[in-house]
């Protein structure tokens, strides 16, 4: 599983954060999207694909 982030279109939603808070985070300043791991675990990827869903802005690609 690969995830890509495009930054530029995250509208800072945080739906993300939420649903899979060990793959994704918010920067501090302007509150977008920051993928903290390229793959995540096992458990974690049905929240991944889930976290691409709801993302508002389709700011988050999975891909494999």
């Amino acid at each position: 599983m690969e995830i890509t982030v495009d930054t530029s279109s995250c509208v800072s939603s945080g739906q993300c954060v939420l649903l899979a808070p060990h793959t994704f985070d918010q920067d501090e300043e302007d509150g977008t999207v920051v993928l903290l791991r390229d793959g995540p675990a096992a458990g974690e990827q049905d929240a991944v694909r889930q976290a691409e869903l709801s993302c508002p802005a389709a700011a988050i690609r999975v891909t494999g």
